[in-house]
């Protein structure tokens, strides 16, 4: 699509949803409106968020506004085939049919792909897994079973997001930072990355690792404790290993109880050992 159309779109979308939801001819000409926002944002012509060039992100509220604005436009429809599977959504919002043209692998087991989601050619969806509206995922990476991937949230290339780890979703407010995954991360087994936290390139999060902005990340290799500000979200460094661990509680009954909380730890960066241990089979693909 054009540059110049793509402008358009976007005017078109910032001025339909800071008005009142239209009805009628109005109506037909908003979904039109929108039919093009969303073929845009699936083919990857239009992010959530994106990189600034500068080795940072960002975050275009507008794209948001534009999912959004679908809710307010569709109508619930009962979709899918009743005797083998059906959901009632809007309509705005149906199931991705994805074909053999688009490149992506995707093993049968119950695993499903929301229109207005980007997945680039040579992904691999094991089932069950979900990928929300909005999201990007990029060439070579791997969506193993029972993992989300939540609207809007930036998957990068070649990341492996392993079994049960869930990527968090943001749609309001439109201007906060979806979550982002750099090139070539892990993301191990039963982790939980949420509230727009940022994990940047190489790294590694060991099964069972959970990161919101409310949780501080201790390094203990170069001795600095990560947190997230009103101004950015957490942030992994790049090459990071990050494992599950605990901190003593040094106050009040916890302390005299003897309790830990939990928090997660960089142990270490990547090395030749690591990049081995966590190396995609090239037989997956």
């Amino acid at each position: 699509m054009p540059e110049a159309r793509l402008q358009e779109i976007r005017q078109q979308i910032e001025q339909l949803f800071s008005a009142t939801t239209p009805s009628g001819d109005a109506l037909t000409g908003a979904r039109e409106v929108f039919g093009a926002f969303r073929q845009a944002l699936e083919h990857g012509q239009i992010r959530a968020a994106e990189p600034d060039g500068a080795g940072g992100w960002r975050v275009n509220a507008w794209v948001k506004q534009g999912i959004l604005l679908g809710f307010r436009l569709g109508e619930l429809l009962e979709m899918g085939d009743p005797g083998v599977l059906s959901f009632v959504d809007k309509d705005t919002f149906p199931a991705r049919a994805l074909r053999v043209g688009d490149g992506v692998r995707v093993v049968p087991g119950g695993s499903a792909v929301r229109t207005g989601a980007y997945v680039a050619k040579s992904v691999i969806c094991m089932p069950p897994m979900y990928i929300n509206v909005g999201a990007y995922v990029d060439e070579g990476s791997l969506v193993d079973s029972h993992a989300l991937i939540g609207s809007c949230a930036q998957i990068g290339k070649r990341v492996h997001v392993s079994a049960a780890a869930q990527i968090g979703g943001v749609l309001e407010p439109v201007n906060a930072s979806p979550v982002i995954v750099e090139d070539d991360a892990l993301i191990g087994g039963n982790c939980g990355v949420y509230e727009g936290t940022q994990v940047k390139r190489r790294a590694v999060l060991g099964a069972g690792v959970v990161l919101t902005r409310s949780t501080p990340l201790f390094d203990t290799v170069r001795g600095e404790i990560y947190r997230a500000t009103e101004a950015q979200p957490l942030i992994v460094p790049e090459n990071a290993v990050v494992v599950p661990g605990a901190r003593a509680v040094t106050k009040g009954k916890g302390k005299d109880w003897g309790l830990s909380l939990y928090t997660p730890v960089i142990v270490k960066y990547r090395d030749e050992k690591t990049d081995r241990g966590v190396e995609l089979e090239d037989i997956l693909r």
